[in-house]
């Protein structure tokens, strides 16, 4: 074997996904357009471009610690959409972190929070007065896609808990209030 063809076992190349496919949770090989891999596609976008708004803040402005905590929600979520629905119960049983009601309270809070600041808005927005309100609308439109993909599973047979969906949309919801508080 020439050494370009020689694996480092440290290196994140594999190469098992070289023919198109990929692993599910516990080890199911599934096609890379599999639809909950491109769940899972749309939240690590959504994650990413939230890492960009976030990237525009001062790490001392509270909204800063507020993405943050959705990025690490983000996580779980996608380990729990990455899971075969054969391996639901083993899911559920797992110490993997799972999202609930808690975290959909507290993103209600910060939603709250928002909207009591009164941010000026009028009707539809046009994004891009700013980095940091451009950084979130596109953080918010990567939410509401992944909101789609979300959705989309359940016809694939692949059951989405409720709580999730809210997530995904109440995440959407703060970052448009977000993006037109950055605007004022």
């Amino acid at each position: 074997m020439d050494a370009a063809n020689q694996r480092n076992p440290r290196s994140i190349a594999t190469r098992t996904g070289d023919l198109g496919t990929t692993s599910l949770l516990y080890g199911q090989r599934v096609p890379k357009n599999h639809p909950q891999i491109e769940a899972v596609g749309s939240l690590d976008e959504l994650n990413s471009a939230i890492g960009l708004a976030k990237a525009t803040l001062p790490s001392a402005d509270p909204g800063h610690a507020e993405l943050v905590r959705i990025q690490k929600d983000l996580v779980a979520l996608m380990g729990e959409i990455t899971c075969a629905e054969g391996d639901a119960t083993r899911y559920a049983d797992s110490k993997f972190q799972k999202l609930g009601e808690t975290e959909l309270a507290r993103l209600d809070t910060a939603l709250h929070a928002v909207e009591a600041r009164q941010p000026k808005f009028d009707g539809w927005a046009t994004p891009g007065a700013n980095l940091h309100a451009a950084a979130l609308d596109l953080a918010r439109t990567a939410a509401r896609r992944a909101e789609r993909r979300l959705v989309g599973l359940g016809p694939q047979g692949k059951t989405v808990r409720p709580v999730l969906l809210q997530y995904v949309n109440r995440v959407s919801d703060l970052l448009w209030l977000l993006a037109r508080e950055a605007e004022g």
